[in-house]
Parts: C-alpha cells; structure tokens; sequence
C-alpha cells in the first residue's frame, strides 16, 4: 500500500498578492494535514505536497478556484510514508533564484518540446530540420551526478543563480544547434529556456515537464541513471519507483548503493566524499 500522494507543481504567473495569500495557504494546508512547501512569489507559484488521496484533491480544488492557476499541471508520485516532516509556506522573490531581472513568461514563454517529440528527436540524432540536437543541464552538479540524458553539456553549477554566466561563456560554441534545457519538474529549465532566448540564443527549447514528466510519458530511454528529488526519497528511477540512493547527512552529498558499503560510510556522521575530505585528500 503506497498511501499517500505527492504532488509536484508550478506556475509561472504575475502574483502580487502572495502576502495576503499566505495565510489561506497555511490554513488549508493544516486543516488537510498536508505537509511540504509552498513558495509564492511574485512570478508565481511552487509547491511540493504530500498527503492523502482526499486532501490533496480538496486542495486542488480549493486552489484552481483561484483564475491564475485554475490550469495548473500537476505532477504525481506515491509513497508509502509522508515524504515531509513539516509544512511551509514562503514568500520569496523569485520561485526558483537566478540573480536576473524577474522573468514574465505569461508575456512569452520559450517553446516547449514534449517528452514524446524529444525521445524522436534523439532517435533520429536531429531535430526535424535536420539540426544536431544538443541536450542541455540546469541543475546543480551532486544532481546530475545521479542520473542525466546521454550526451548531456553540463557546467558543473552548484547553483542556478550560476547558470546565466556559464551560458553566456558557451554561447558561441553552441550557435548551429537545437539546444533544449531540462531539469527535474520544469521550473529551472523554463526559465532558463527564457533567458537564453532573451541573450540572443534563437533555438533554443524547454523539456515539458521535466525528467519527471519524461520518465512518465516515455521511461528511460536516452538517460542513464536515476532522477534526484528533494524529499525523503532522494532518487526517482525511470519507473519513478524509488530507489536506493542516500543523501549524507553530514555533507548532502548523494550517496550511491555501492558508496554506502565503504567503511566512510556512517549514518548520520559521514560518507566517502566528506570523510575524505576532512581527511586532506
């Protein structure tokens, strides 16, 4: 039995009133017992929940009652156990920071390819006109370090605020090619899909939905390894089953199944990538 559902969803969308939303938020959330967070801000909204079957349903509605987000996507996973100790509801400045000015995309968004038409696309070696298809990250590095596309260009971030310096360096290199960003459930690549079409990049596509939504509508093919979440379960794999993947308590680093037999491992204290560290090695 896999009770409870976990929901994944976000929206980009003008937000000025997150101050006066907040208690709603956090009053519903109580009277549901969810748990997890919610960022509103003033280009939209993030949330990860998790919950029973009813509650979660009861919030959708309660939620899509609002006109700004009465079409907003949700994305699905269940597990047997609460994934989240608490729930928070935050107010921030952007839903997912990135340094730069605040991105509008209710004003244009960067096109979107589905997770179907990628896998097409990688099939064939090129987009439909023929153009090399070139696969690219935007999340932190200890992320795609679990799993990642195949031929993936990854800058080695360790933060997205970092990523609009990163492309701005390789934009040259790139010019020629069909670039699509990706990341977990979307938010990261969305808007990092906008900022390189607002720096002149003029091919450049979003993965609708992200890994997630791949790993639903298509399984595996074309990505090796798991998918990071940012919840008790650590990693997703294609079926988007957990898996056996840690994550330090000490360092944060991700542990893998083979990581977790050496002796550097200790729960709750290390693992092999802080403990040889402190070691000076």
């Amino acid at each position: 039995m896999q009770p409870y559902v976990n929901i994944a969803a976000y929206k980009f969308i003008r937000f000025d009133d997150t101050l006066e939303k907040r208690s709603a938020f956090q009053t519903i959330c109580h009277d549901l017992e969810l748990k997890g967070t919610i960022l509103l801000t003033p280009e939209g909204i993030n949330l990860f929940l998790a919950g029973l079957r009813e509650s979660i349903d009861s919030f959708l509605l309660w939620l899509r009652a609002d006109p700004r987000f009465s079409d907003l996507q949700v994305k699905e996973s269940y597990s047997a156990e609460q994934s989240f100790k608490r729930m928070l509801v935050k107010i921030k400045r952007e839903i997912i920071t990135m340094k730069m000015p605040v991105i509008q995309p209710e004003k244009g968004r960067a096109p979107a390819i589905s997770p179907t038409m990628l896998k097409r696309w990688l099939d064939q070696g090129h987009d439909d006109n023929g153009k090399p298809v070139v696969m690219l990250e935007t999340r932190n590095a200890f992320e795609v370090d679990v799993g990642t596309f195949d031929n993936t260009i990854d800058y080695r971030i360790s933060k997205f605020s970092e990523f609009p310096n990163a492309i701005a360096a390789h934009k040259e290199e790139l010019a020629g090619k069909t670039l699509v960003t990706f990341c977990t459930g979307g938010i990261r690549c969305e808007k990092a899909a906008i900022h390189m079409q607002n720096i002149g990049y003029d091919s450049v596509y979003q993965l609708d939905g992200g890994i997630l939504n791949y790993f639903e509508e298509v399984g595996g093919d074309h990505y090796t390894g798991d998918c990071f979440v940012f919840d008790y379960r650590t990693a997703l794999n294609p079926k988007l089953e957990p898996t056996v993947t840690t994550q330090c308590f000490a360092c944060r680093a991700v542990v893998t199944p083979r990581e977790q037999l050496s002796p550097l491992y200790v729960y709750e204290k290390s693992c092999p990538h802080c403990a040889t560290k402190a070691d000076g090695e």
